[in-house]
């Protein structure tokens, strides 16, 4: 039974901040959104080759919808399944909004929202701290289109997207089975601007089970 009492590892993500892990193939892994309405920017690597990364135009071309949810594989670049979502119950998660960062604060919001912190800047922070032999010369060039986790970005009639209130709520997870050794990463986003986490950024707990 999956519960905190036996994951192998759990831990608070503070809100605004980067996380940084590895899976191991047939390990569960569960993202929390703690408080409710929290975005969490999140992408995925082979763990033993990270030129191998989450696909969003694979994925969505598989499955044939553009949001998230049970039963979705998470596809490479290279075609290959890299994770399978198990019990989500928030119920879709966005892959289209991209991660913000201060060139998109300017030109959506303002010019004195440049040096506001982002998720590009939480995923090259955790690059940075987190430096392992897979993760050698590792870089902003080395940043694909991310999962944004329990955010909610609708697509209008004219095919434009737009950031809307979320749809998740307090204690609401995702759950992920890893089809191989996977990296994770993961930028608990720090956006003020847009109701992506209702405008006050918050914790999120990820959770770690090995195989039963």
């Amino acid at each position: 039974m999956i519960g905190p009492a036996v994951a192998a590892s759990d831990e608070l993500v503070p809100a605004g901040e980067p996380w940084m892990g590895t899976l191991r193939r047939g390990q569960k892994f569960r993202i929390v959104d703690v408080e409710g309405n929290q975005a969490v920017d999140t992408l995925f690597y082979n763990a033993d080759d990270t030129a191998e990364h989450y696909s969003a135009q694979n994925t969505i071309q598989a499955q044939q919808r553009i949001y998230l949810t049970a039963g979705t594989v998470l596809l490479s670049n290279r075609g290959q399944p890299m994770l399978r979502i198990v019990e989500d119950t928030c119920g879709r998660h966005d892959t289209l909004g991209g991660a913000c960062s201060s060139e998109s604060n300017t030109v959506r919001y303002a010019l004195g929202k440049r040096y506001m912190h982002s998720c590009r800047d939480s995923f090259l922070l955790a690059l940075a701290r987190h430096r392992g032999p897979s993760e050698v010369g590792m870089t902003k060039r080395d940043l694909p289109s991310n999962i944004n986790f329990f955010m909610n970005v609708p697509v209008t009639p004219a095919g434009q997207l737009r950031f809307a209130d979320g749809i998740s709520a307090a204690g609401r997870h995702v759950d992920l089975l890893a089809l191989m050794d996977t990296l994770v990463l993961i930028s608990n986003c720090p956006q003020l601007n847009n109701p992506c986490n209702a405008y006050d950024p918050t914790p999120i707990r990820v959770m770690t089970w090995d195989p039963a």
